[in-house]
């Protein structure tokens, strides 16, 4: 059995959700199109990698709207003055984001649990 695809799918999930500058807000803060366009990732992969996962790195956009179908997500965000702003992940600093696990609310962002430890 081949855990390979499985392992693969997490990373995207994760990266996609779970990073340094992601946006969390709580009720009656909560904003959806903030929360669409800020608090999921732009995972700027290489082509071939864009296109082995459906270009599910422009996941900002489909957070906005999940209607986009996969293969207008790139068009969508470059011709879209809504996404100029947004800045990508590349794909080397998301192993910086596999260590981002607790979310500080004081702080509004993502940290490590080594992090949190060092501090109590």
């Amino acid at each position: 059995m081949n855990i390979f695809p499985n392992k693969l799918l997490s990373w995207l999930f994760y990266v996609q959700h779970q990073f340094e500058e992601v946006y969390w807000e709580r009720d009656p803060e909560w904003d959806y199109r903030i929360s669409a366009i800020s608090g999921s990732s732009f995972l700027k992969l290489p082509a071939v990698l864009q296109w082995f996962t459906g270009n599910i790195g422009f996941h900002h956009v489909h957070h906005l709207s999940s209607r986009i179908p996969n293969y207008l997500l790139a068009k969508c965000h470059y011709e879209n003055d809504i996404f100029k702003d947004v800045k990508p992940i590349i794909l080397f600093s998301t192993f910086r984001s596999l260590t981002l696990g607790l979310w500080d609310e004081a702080n509004h962002q993502m940290i490590s649990f080594r992090r949190i430890s060092v501090s109590t």
